[in-house]
């Protein structure tokens, strides 16, 4: 189970082409496992998401590049942060996932929410639908895709899917972890109760965690389910660097790179933990000491300089030791 990941979320790099996409996300990978992160993560977009540059900027389809990365990579786990369900079909994307444990030699795991990226969805002809309309398909495609990987025959006449007989031959390499991404305490955490191995809460600030935490205890004792048995991480966003001078030209290496002005460089240093080693370990500490399991952090501004990945790994591993 994920104690610590890394996510690559940003393709977008200074001095760089589109040719040096691919090496630098494997150069980053690369870093990561050396650096002891459990797992490494890229997002299922097809667009860059607000709040990370232009919705234009790179970006790679999520499944060829894992694997990919496992033919670069020994030991992480490979995933997304996460899938979105109104993608793909569930009946394909169990033989995606699968396939990528056979490529990973057993890596896989199964990340999955229900979609939110209204835009993506409308330019590039993918139904969004209502949130209703949303999470009734991540349900129903729960139940298709979990016994497709558990070797079993699946037969589902749904509202919003229908499958008959559905067989996945061959049947993963390893037992695929499933992690439901997402935050919501009435739908999402019920969900991950009732189906996932482990949540990955994605949104919100670290305050809220403990009320979200109880609200998935709420809805294992309802449905039976032992909560531990369920782990919980949180999706972190960083920018680190050895002193913070450098971190600052980390900054406005990148905001040159996209374009940013100064107004919105302030802006990132506001959604960002961001700053020297002490300034980051003090945040990611406070963080895990909520009560979660593990932490799922990305460095969006600077993860390109694989000697931050490392940095990053040091400080990490610390703040998540009392959860090993």
């Amino acid at each position: 189970m994920t104690r610590l990941a890394y996510q690559i979320p940003n393709f977008t790099y200074p001095d760089s082409t589109p040719a040096d996409i691919f090496p630098t996300v494997v150069a980053q990978a690369k870093a990561a496992e050396a650096a002891g992160f459990d797992r490494v993560m890229v997002m299922d977009h097809f667009y860059q998401l607000p709040g990370l540059g232009a919705h234009d900027e790179p970006m790679v389809e999520a499944y060829t590049l894992l694997a990919a990365l496992a033919q670069h990579t020994e030991t992480v786990r490979l995933s997304t942060l996460v899938t979105g369900n109104t993608y793909r079909h569930p009946t394909l994307l169990a033989k995606t996932i699968t396939a990528l444990d056979h490529v990973s030699g057993g890596r896989a795991t199964l990340g999955i929410g229900a979609g939110w990226f209204e835009l993506e969805h409308d330019s590039l002809g993918y139904e969004f639908g209502t949130f209703t309309d949303r999470f009734e398909k991540l349900e129903e495609a729960l139940q298709i895709i979990i016994p497709m990987l558990r070797g079993e025959k699946v037969s589902l006449d749904g509202k919003r899917y229908m499958v008959a007989d559905a067989i996945n031959s061959p049947a993963p390499v390893s037992r695929i972890p499933i992690m439901i991404g997402g935050s919501g305490e009435k739908k999402t955490l019920r969900m991950v109760a009732q189906y996932a191995d482990e949540s990955n809460l994605a949104s919100g600030t670290a305050d809220e965690i403990p009320r979200k935490l109880d609200a998935l205890a709420a809805h294992c004792e309802r449905l039976g389910r032992d909560r531990s048995e369920i782990k919980v991480t949180k999706l972190t966003m960083c920018l680190v660097a050895p002193t913070m001078e450098e971190a600052e030209a980390d900054l406005r290496a990148i905001a040159g790179a996209k374009g940013w002005n100064d107004e919105v460089m302030e802006m990132a240093k506001g959604i960002l933990i961001y700053g020297d080693p002490d300034t980051v370990g003090e945040a990611l500490q406070a963080t895990m000491d909520t009560g979660i399991d593990g932490l799922t952090i990305n460095l969006p501004g600077n993860g390109h300089n694989t000697d931050r990945i490392g940095l990053l790994g040091e400080i990490a591993l610390k703040a998540t030791a009392s959860a090993a």
